[in-house]
């Protein structure tokens, strides 16, 4: 296959990296994105000078404020910026990397030489090679109409004043409302460059922005404790600091006289943002690196029944403003919209190059993980909300916490602590704690009765609660 060589061998490195061009203003950046293309066909032009027979390189910068309170003092203010050069060597077969902060001309030929020798003295890995250029996302084909960079200009002072809003929203909501956890505000945001010399070029900015509150209700042995955010790139889309406050409390109040129960089996329904957690299980297992070293439950599950027919699973990379959005993968690889599980069955799987060539297969896009997630059910009516779930389930277990992570991913065997509601005749009975939930992922997963439309976005991935028909209880 014939190779190119993308890197200016024109340009003079030292010149290359010596031209600093100021970040845009208002951006927050201290980098402009020609910055970073230089550094990047620098330390591409130096591999190829060192005698590499492909290379990649990327350049990126992230910058940020944390600050967070508690009972109405400030407790913590952090400001993070990051800064990074990261290069892939291959000789033949063989493949190094290395990376520095250090933007200087002297710290980037260390880098590539670093990589380079680390490249010649590694075993021969003939899968670990660039993406094919077939497959290589063009600048004409790479969406910029994704709308991922809102900066968000707000000082230690604002950000410390809006998270002591949303506690103290918490806190007022009912005298029973005793103590707090905190609350915090974080502002963050990044860019980056890449290229390959498979003839990948391209990068771009993304933020993400947050505020959160836990607060405690209760006294002595009855305290419990909950939590609520909201998270979004554009920070004038976050919910209100009242608003945040007000469902934490109330999340918190609705946990007071928790019980155990007795052990049993017994329907479940998972809250929404719980659910999503079933929806990243089921993509773990389904990923390359999982199937190739043969260490999942769903091992050639290509065209199988995993879910029950009604069940869809729907991947798309340009959702304006989603979590999961991007133009291409982490390889530069094009990335498109596609059904994964279509009527139950699975419909394709996530793979980068490496993980593609290992199975023997093409690759999916999915080289840095899954894009925006949707899970449907073809028996959800626009009604279905948590009530109408519950009356669904009759009686059975709410769960609306989770503890510890026990999926056992080569089996598919699930157990994890749980807290939530005991549920009779499709109406919440009282809150239970110190339990235990069981079962088996592939019984779990065809066991799905019913999804809500009680739908949540928990980062990339969007779904409703998830009822299944049966699991193990353990309680007292």
């Amino acid at each position: 296959m014939k190779k190119s060589n993308t890197s200016n061998s024109t340009i003079p490195q030292s010149a290359a990296i010596s031209a600093q061009q100021p970040a845009k203003a208002g951006s927050g950046f201290a980098y402009s994105r020609a910055y970073f293309e230089n550094l990047v066909d620098s330390a591409l032009h130096h591999a190829k000078k060192l005698g590499a027979t492909d290379a990649s390189a990327h350049a990126s910068e992230g910058c940020g404020l944390s600050v967070s309170v508690r009972k109405g003092e400030l407790e913590n203010v952090e400001r993070n910026r990051d800064k990074s050069l990261g290069i892939t060597v291959h000789v033949g077969q063989r493949r190094g990397s290395a990376s520095t902060s250090d933007f200087s001309l002297a710290a980037i030929e260390q880098t590539v030489q670093a990589a380079f020798d680390i490249a010649r003295f590694t075993a021969e890995d003939p899968f670990a090679a660039l993406p094919d250029e077939a497959d290589i996302a063009q600048p004409k084909e790479q969406r910029s109409d994704l709308e991922l960079f809102f900066p968000w200009a707000v000082n230690s002072e604002q950000a410390a004043e809006l998270a002591l809003q949303t506690e103290a929203a918490a806190l007022k909501v009912d005298r029973r409302i005793t103590n707090s956890e905190g609350a915090g505000v974080s502002a963050q945001q990044s860019h980056f460059f890449s290229a390959h010399t498979h003839g990948f070029r391209g990068g771009y900015a993304s933020s993400r922005h947050s505020v959160s509150v836990s607060p405690i209700a209760g006294k002595g042995d009855d305290m419990q404790r909950d939590y609520w955010y909201s998270s979004e790139r554009d920070a004038a889309q976050l919910a209100s600091p009242e608003a945040i406050g007000r469902y934490a409390a109330e999340r918190a109040l609705s946990r007071l006289k928790a019980r155990k129960i007795a052990t049993t089996e017994c329907p479940v329904l998972f809250e929404s943002p719980l659910a999503a957690g079933l929806l990243g299980s089921f993509v773990q297992a389904i990923s390359g690196g999982a199937l190739y070293r043969k260490s999942t439950f769903l091992l050639d599950s290509l065209g199988k029944q995993i879910w029950p027919k009604h069940i869809d699973i729907l991947e798309d990379p340009f959702v304006k403003r989603g979590k999961g959005s991007s133009p291409f993968d982490d390889e530069g690889v094009r990335v498109k919209a596609r059904s994964v599980v279509e009527a139950g069955k699975v419909q394709g799987y996530f793979l980068g190059s490496y993980s593609a060539r290992k199975l023997g297969m093409k690759t999916t896009g999915n080289a840095g993980g899954s894009h925006n997630l949707t899970l449907s059910s073809r028996l959800t009516r626009p009604g279905d909300d948590l009530d109408a779930m519950l009356q669904k389930m009759g009686t059975g277990l709410l769960v609306t916490e989770l503890m510890g992570s026990g999926v056992n991913y080569v089996t598919g065997d699930y157990s994890r602590g749980a807290s939530g509601f005991w549920v009779e005749n499709g109406r919440i009975a009282f809150p239970v704690h110190e339990i235990t939930i069981a079962g088996n992922m592939k019984a779990m997963l065809k066991g799905i009765l019913a999804v809500g439309a009680d739908t949540y976005a928990y980062g990339s991935k969007t779904v409703g609660s998830i009822l299944i028909n049966k699991m193990k209880v353990a309680g007292s």
